[in-house]
């Protein structure tokens, strides 16, 4: 294969894939050292989907893991601090592993570490969204991982799978690989469960009936539910999403071609515009706003904005802007968006006419809390 320097162009039947694979898929389990040649295979199976014209973003895991071997400790490390400073030695050696054998197949990478405001600060997601289109139109692959060393837990992604799915909305993919250290979902853990089924489609995540547990091993953070909340961040921006073997990841080549391997969730057909997909995706929410019957149906099925008329309860603290999840009385998400009162306004005129509005206020402000363009349905 020989470089590209002139970068590439996608043509109609090319597609934006992020990959997002594992500590549990890129380590051995046993030692902790790096499993060179599950490394090897996504890397030839990357390099081919490159060569394919697909354009190909990495998201990897594995510099917490791999700073604790370097280190030669015996476990996760438990204080941020800790974690940190691991994570600056792992990464590293990490990016130099990658480097070596992308560097075999003469394709060029680029390393890109993100923090939770690089994605919900407008200005910087913009910014963000630009360097990926630019590395990629230049035929680079962009390996990217959270910047735990400065992170802080009030904005940290919380598990790579999120932060896979982010980025899959940022660049608005068209699909999604969560690779992971089992072949698909089941209704159960089959490692603990021998009645546990599989679980090859899902149409209707939000209705999703299985025992999905917790993290799945001792040196990863994430687990089948996280999968399950990126698949549903990334489907909601339009992308499809296929959970699958990491050990595997030639089979990424078949499941483009269309076999049925993993398990597949299915994003409705047309793409959210880029703003939305910020909205939904990325933006942190300050607050939840409960709508009666009547709203929910004007926002669902009538495409409307949201009135005050419509609420009738306001939880957190938020100002005009911020992002706030919409639910029903049940308390079950139906929606995202930027509201345009603060939360003491909201309180003031929730479940009143927008006529009313600013003889409640003093002010005449704007007639809908959230307006239909800054207003996203959540995925069913």
């Amino acid at each position: 294969m020989s470089q590209r320097n002139e970068g590439t162009t996608k043509t109609d039947s090319a597609k934006t894939i992020v990959v997002k694979i594992g500590t549990s898929s890129l380590t051995r389990s046993e030692t902790g050292h790096l499993a060179l040649a599950t490394i090897g295979r996504l890397v030839e199976t990357l390099c081919q989907l490159q060569r394919l014209g697909h354009q190909i973003i990495l998201v990897s895991s594995g510099a917490v893991g791999v700073g604790c071997v370097r280190l030669g400790m015996m476990q996760r490390p438990k204080t941020m601090a800790l974690k940190q400073a691991v994570a600056a030695v792992g990464q590293g050696r990490l990016m130099r592993v990658y480097d070596d054998f992308f560097t075999s197949l003469s394709q060029p990478i680029a390393q890109v570490l993100l923090t939770r405001s690089d994605l919900s600060l407008r200005s910087r997601y913009v910014n963000s969204y630009r360097t990926f289109r630019q590395l990629m139109q230049m035929g680079i692959i962009p390996i990217v991982n959270e910047n735990d060393t400065v992170a802080v837990d009030e904005l940290k992604f919380g598990d790579n799978d999120t932060l896979s799915a982010l980025v899959a909305s940022l660049v608005g993919a068209d699909y999604l690989f969560l690779l992971t250290d089992v072949d698909q979902l089941y209704s159960a853990d089959p490692r603990q469960d021998p009645t546990a089924q599989p679980i090859s489609r899902v149409q209707h995540i939000d209705r999703l009936e299985a025992n999905i547990g917790a993290a799945g091993s001792s040196w990863g953070t994430g687990g089948m539910s996280t999968k399950i909340e990126a698949a549903k961040i990334a489907i909601a921006a339009g992308t499809h999403t296929v959970i699958t073997q990491g050990q595997t990841p030639e089979n990424l080549l078949k499941i483009l071609q269309g076999e049925a391997i993993g398990t597949f969730f299915g994003a409705q057909p047309g793409k959210a515009t880029a703003r939305k997909r910020w909205i939904y995706g990325s933006t942190i929410p300050a607050g939840r706003l409960y709508l009666d019957g009547g709203a929910i149906r004007a926002i669902q099925t009538a495409g409307k904005s949201l009135l005050p008329a419509g609420i009738t309860e306001v939880e957190g603290e938020f100002a005009v802007q911020d992002a706030v999840v919409v639910c029903d009385a049940s308390g079950q998400e139906i929606a995202r968006g930027l509201v345009n009162y603060s939360d003491e306004d909201l309180r003031k005129i929730c479940g009143h006419q927008s006529t009313d509005i600013a003889s409640l206020l003093g002010y005449k402000g704007a007639e809908t809390v959230i307006h239909r363009d800054n207003l996203v349905l959540s995925t069913s």
